[in-house]
Parts: C-alpha cells; structure tokens; sequence
C-alpha cells in the first residue's frame, strides 16, 4: 500500500509541474490576443496567424491542464446522489468510475488521436489558411499527450482509492489529508517538490 502512495504522489508531482508549466499558456495566450486586438481595432491590421496561435494556446492550456484538474478535483461535478452519500461510497464510485469510464476513454482517445496526429505529421500539415500558422501537427499532438496525462491522473486517483479503501488506517488519513489539501482553485508553492 505504501508503494501504491508514493506512486500516486509521483504521479500527482509530475502533473503538477507539467501544470505549472503549461500555464504559462495563458500570459501568451492574453498577450497576443491583446496585441491582436489593438493592432485590429486601432491600426486596422488582421493577422490569420495571431487568430490561429491564441487558439493553440488555448489547446495547450486546456489539453496539459485538464489530468492536473481532474486530480484537484477542480472539474466540472453534478452530483446530486454522490454529495449524500458517505466518503466510503463516494470513494467506490471515484474508483469504479475511473476504472469503467476515465481510464478507458482516455486510452480511446489517445488512441484515435495518435492516428489523427501521425496523418498530420507525415503529411506536413499547415493552415488551411495561405497566411496561417504552419506546422499544425504540433498542436494536434496536444490531443493525444494530454488525454495521456489525464489517464495519468485516473491512474493517481485510482492508487489513492485503492489505499482509502483497503489501506491500514494510517496511510488512509495521510492520502485523504493529501487530497483535502489539493481541492483548491490555485496552484500551492507546498506542491512544486512533492514535500507533502
């Protein structure tokens, strides 16, 4: 069990930095389209690459974010059973959820999404636009890594899972304090190390 929580921690560690990585994405992401819209409105200039590369940044940032969420916690819930039931049941459902529906959508996914970047790749494929971005095989190959980190995720949350429920007592209240802590909206400077 122990080995089960240091693996979901490495998990949760590399997420993480990934995460702190990509989010940079979004300081580019509001400088071009601050630029692209000035230069639009005032100067009377339009720029096919600027409209293609904020929505790559958009792609990157939701694509390299979206296992770093999952395992926050910080995605999109409607729980109208889950809520009322007890953290044990609500455990079980985390768990059959992610081995029936997270894992195996994410490998779909990964999957088809390779086929669709490799086709891409070897074909050199730009912008359908004469003055677009070139090189679009780049940003299809966000498709395919970031399902992988959000398997990656159902992974870390499926190992946490495994020792909520059948782990001794100990190592239970130490993985759910991990997860209790995490549910936040922002990045924590206590998470950058794994000092958890």
């Amino acid at each position: 069990m122990q080995t089960l929580a240091r693996l979901s921690d490495g998990l949760d560690v590399l997420l993480t930095r990934i995460a702190k990585i990509a989010a940079w994405a979004a300081v580019a992401l509001i400088a071009v389209t601050v630029f692209d819209v000035v230069t639009r409105r005032f100067f009377v200039l339009g720029s096919t690459r600027l409209q293609e590369l904020q929505w790559h940044f958009h792609t990157i940032l939701f694509m390299f974010l979206l296992g770093y969420a999952y395992l926050r916690d910080a995605h999109v819930r409607i729980d109208l059973v889950r809520e009322r039931l007890s953290e044990r049941a609500q455990w079980w459902i985390e768990l059959i959820g992610c081995l029936i529906f997270l894992i195996p959508y994410s490998m779909l996914i990964v999957y088809f999404s390779y086929d669709f970047w490799e086709r891409s790749f070897l074909a050199n494929e730009g912008s359908s636009a004469a003055t677009g971005l070139p090189y679009r095989w780049i940003i299809k190959a966000a498709l395919p890594l970031g399902f992988t980190l959000l398997g990656l995720a159902g992974l870390a949350v499926i190992l946490r899972k495994i020792v909520e429920l059948f782990g001794p007592p100990d190592l239970r209240n130490k993985v759910h304090d991990i997860e209790d802590a995490e549910r936040v909206d922002e990045f924590h400077p206590d998470l950058d190390g794994g000092n958890k």
